[in-house]
């Protein structure tokens, strides 16, 4: 009949809402490959007196993919600079990624994740420094990332 539609190897019909309704759904989930904009920021911190919070990204719950995280290190003098990573493993806090960087050695851009990475909880960035001159100095950051 016109104005009927079949799904092929279904018996039921779909009706223009249906298909209206399933084509939001596609939709919806084409509009999030378009990523989140870009998580861009500085923090402070007593780098040398105790590991300070860089910045957390994601959230309790949510899931995400991560395509990229960059601190930046060029205020930094502290030849053992230490960047960490932190998120919920089936509820407890637990450290998922550790290294240490040369401030005078290495590049002042650092990839700390350079690679698509799946997350569900909120993802903490640490750091901390060897050297007091360190102290109150800005950590630049910048995330790209999309939900999932």
């Amino acid at each position: 009949m016109p104005g009927e539609f079949y799904i092929e190897n279904k018996a039921e019909k779909a009706s223009l809402k249906g298909i209206e309704t399933r084509l939001t759904a596609i939709e919806d989930r084409l509009d999030k490959l378009a990523g989140e904009a870009p998580g861009t920021g500085s923090a402070t911190g007593d780098w040398q007196t105790a590991e300070s919070d860089v910045v957390t990204i994601g959230a309790h719950n949510v899931r995400h993919k991560v395509h990229s995280m960059v601190v930046s290190i060029h205020n930094l003098v502290g030849t053992a600079v230490t960047v960490r990573l932190y998120m919920l493993v089936n509820g407890v806090e637990r450290k998922v990624y550790e290294q240490v960087f040369d401030a005078s050695a290495d590049s002042p851009g650092l990839w700390i994740i350079n690679g698509t990475v799946g997350i569900h909880e909120a993802l903490k960035v640490t750091l901390q420094s060897n050297d007091a001159a360190d102290n109150g100095q800005a950590i630049d950051y910048d995330y790209m990332m999309e939900e999932m």
